[in-house]
């Protein structure tokens, strides 16, 4: 069984949203535990994010049925499309930016691609705020996989100082750490079918992502074959490995280990300092300040977008292995 998606929907378009097919049928959806989880990425709740207001409430068009509990939904098995209003639209900030692409922005790659036609209008398609759409999906695989005893949790690793950019007109970046309690051993594939290929694959789906890296990642590099080699024991009857060096994946494959891995993010590219850039039609450089309402760094409402990435990336796979 195929597990497919599509995110549909722009930055300062009328909405955004999901359409995804492939999910159990008759999988319970916690509307007000999913709203909370929405609630944990969407902008302007505090001075160190984004000032745009949204309420991000998500609307099931189809693939849900009427529950028997209150605020509750469930799947049908049908083709699920799910999409959010977007609300505080203020297109005048980006008009500035037609012809004079954003450094660190999808701009210019945008505009040599799809030519005049493509709006750049907060980022367009390429904006974060199409991780609205992922943590809507991911917040309903997170139940699913709950359900099933696989816990996902994040946590900041490092991030720059936030209060001394905001002062500066400037950004900062940073790490997420992710870990995946309860996935069974046996789950994956080699190569392109490996957990650590597709988890990869689908984080860097996620806007700023710049790495990604698994269990001991780059400091592997570093250590010696005695060092970094994960030795297997026995606990309560069950085969586990005494360190978890490889992150919970050999071969692509789970051990039955905890899964771990760690994400960067670059700096938020929209800063109020001035940056050189070149006017597109003119072919002349020049010097742009960004307006607008923007995050001086991305990681804080990141930790919700990692966990729903994920969460759908595991389920996509067990879904295909008939594990779930």
């Amino acid at each position: 069984m195929s597990f497919d998606i599509m995110y549909f929907g722009t930055s300062h378009g009328p909405e955004i949203g999901v359409i995804s097919s492939g999910l159990p049928k008759d999988e319970e959806i916690d509307l007000l535990e999913l709203q909370a989880f929405l609630n944990r990425r969407r902008p302007g709740t505090s001075d160190s994010v984004s000032k745009r207001d949204e309420a991000d409430i998500p609307i099931f068009e189809s693939g849900t049925k009427e529950s028997d509990k209150p605020k509750t939904l469930i799947t049908d098995g049908e083709e699920l499309k799910v999409s959010i209003k977007n609300t505080d639209i203020l297109k005048e900030d980006y008009e500035s930016f037609k012809d004079t692409p954003r450094p660190g922005h999808a701009d210019f790659t945008a505009y040599k691609k799809y030519g005049d036609d493509y709006d750049i209008t907060g980022g367009g398609q390429f904006s974060g705020r199409l991780t609205a759409p992922m943590c809507i999906l991911g917040g309903i695989c997170l139940q699913i996989l709950n359900r099933q005893g696989i816990k996902i949790s994040s946590e900041i690793k490092k991030m720059g100082d936030i209060e001394s950019a905001l002062k500066d007109g400037d950004s900062v970046g940073g790490i997420i750490s992710c870990q995946i309690h309860g996935v069974p051993a046996g789950v994956g594939g080699p190569l392109g079918d490996g957990l650590e290929s597709r988890l990869a694959s689908a984080l860097f789906s996620i806007p700023a992502v710049k790495g990604v890296e698994f269990g001991a990642g780059f400091s592997a590099a570093d250590k010696k074959g005695s060092e970094m080699n994960d030795e297997f024991a026995i606990e309560n009857g069950e085969i586990i490995t005494k360190t978890n060096n490889c992150g919970g994946i050999l071969g692509g494959i789970s051990t039955g280990m905890p899964i771990t891995f760690n994400v960067a993010f670059k700096p938020t590219p929209s800063i109020s300092k001035e940056q050189k850039t070149v006017n597109i039609k003119t072919l002349e450089e020049t010097k742009i300040s960004i307006r607008g309402r923007h995050d001086p760094c991305v990681v804080p409402r990141a930790l919700p977008v990692v966990e729903a990435v994920a969460a759908i990336c595991i389920t996509e796979v067990l879904i295909e292995e008939n594990k779930l």
